[in-house]
């Protein structure tokens, strides 16, 4: 019989491809008690580096990789010959509270092939929690995927003892889903979505008129899609995490370049991994419709549907949308301002916050966090008023300028002195 540390090494090593396990943390109806160990608010939890820097630590497991279902994609999948295990709630709860005393961890992120059929596996992960919760009055963070297909009873039930759920929507398009995981329906996926989504907005007004209801899925609920193993573009993707944030008012979308780890006809050869750099433009492009104000149809159109690989998309969007800059830092909007390359959401507050008192220079700016480089070819500020009309003169170069890498041809002072506005 397998022992513990044998699963541990299979199973946690099968949880790797999930990327979905980032969180700010949150206060949940355990947080309050005082008998347990743990907390997840304030402090927050996450298995890797997350959007703003922070580093955080969780036990990131599946409770088994014994699947009934056949995913193209999926290292998991009933056709592939790996080796097998499955955790029971009782070794799953043990081991999250060992590592937690030895301060290995801050949580547990707990997913799982599926077992039999998904309201089965979703009794198993409940268990769980609830020995978690209950048995070992553990309050900290914990993040648990949901099955697809599962019930709305249960979902119910595990999203009053997790601080986040997730529903992986796996391919960006329906019939890439029908080819790679014909077992899985879009309404499978979907319908879970739906269901947190308005069980999370009736808990939060609960919550305004009697502050002892419970909480469901505090953290809210994210999801993930794999990347490259079809022939979707970049537009496609995007307006699905568009329409994903819209309707359902998920936290966050993940993107996960696929990894080549089948033979099917229809997916890359083992040998041609997709670039991680699609993936990096497409979590550049995700902040910017979270935070920024940007929609999908003004990053991509039908005519360029991908991004680009030398310049991230903000950038993209403001040389193909020229005829609004320069941006006067002294008189635009907010939403104006978020939209200058090199102008963040801290330094765009800062900007405003500032020029209530005083005329903004370059110098000002410079304090604030504005990354000059990219922001110097779209703004005006106090001492500096011209406008780009010289800049669409020299338009080849601006990819390049505005790219981390300039090359040689270009990187002559006399070029680069034209463009120096801070001299």
């Amino acid at each position: 019989m397998m022992d513990v540390k044998e699963k541990l090494l299979i199973l946690g090593d099968a949880a790797k491809y999930d990327a979905s396990c980032s969180s700010s943390g949150a206060k949940t109806s355990f947080s309050s008690k005082k008998d347990g160990i743990g907390t997840a608010h304030l402090s927050g939890i996450c298995h890797t580096w997350t959007a703003d820097g922070r580093c955080m630590s969780l036990l990131k497991i599946l409770m088994s990789n014994c699947c009934i279902y056949d995913c193209a994609y999926c290292l998991n999948r009933i056709s592939n010959d790996v080796p097998r295990a499955t955790f029971t709630p009782d070794e799953i709860a043990n081991l999250t509270i060992e590592f937690y005393r030895r301060n290995y961890i801050e949580g547990l992120f707990l997913s799982s092939a599926v077992l039999k059929n998904p309201d089965y596996t979703m009794e198993l992960l409940i268990k769980t929690l609830k020995i978690l919760r209950f048995s070992y009055k553990f309050y900290g963070y914990i993040h648990v995927k949901v099955i697809p297909g599962a019930s709305e009873s249960l979902i119910q039930e595990i999203g009053a003892l997790a601080d986040r759920i997730s529903v992986n929507i796996e391919m960006p398009t329906e019939n890439s889903l029908k080819m790679f995981a014909p077992q899985k329906t879009k309404s499978s996926i979907l319908k879970p979505m739906e269901y947190i989504g308005t069980q999370s907005l009736i808990s939060v007004q609960d919550r305004k008129q009697f502050k002892s209801a419970p909480r469901f899925v505090p953290a809210g609920q994210t999801t993930q899609m794999i990347v490259g193993a079809d022939k979707e573009n970049d537009l496609q993707i995007m307006r699905l995490s568009q329409g994903l944030y819209d309707r359902y008012k998920l936290k966050r979308v993940y993107f996960s370049a696929y990894v080549p780890i089948g033979n099917h006809p229809n997916l890359p050869a083992k040998t041609s991994a997709v670039p991680l750099l699609r993936e990096h433009r497409l979590y550049q492009a995700d902040w910017l419709l979270r935070f920024y104000g940007f929609r999908a149809e003004e990053l991509l159109n039908e005519t360029n549907p991908n991004f680009s690989d030398i310049l991230d998309p903000k950038c993209t969007y403001a040389l193909t949308h020229i005829e609004q800059y320069p941006v006067d830092v002294n008189r635009a909007e907010y939403e104006m301002l978020l939209r200058v390359p090199g102008i963040g959401v801290l330094s765009a507050k800062r900007i405003v916050a500032a020029r209530r008192h005083t005329k903004l220079t370059f110098e000002h700016l410079k304090k604030m966090g504005v990354v000059l480089k990219r922001a110097k070819y779209f703004i005006s500020a106090e001492g500096f008023n011209e406008n780009l009309t010289f800049l669409s003169k020299q338009s080849a170069y601006l990819p390049q300028l505005l790219s981390d890498k300039i090359p040689a041809s270009i990187s002559n002072a006399n070029q680069l002195s034209l463009f120096d506005f801070t001299r």
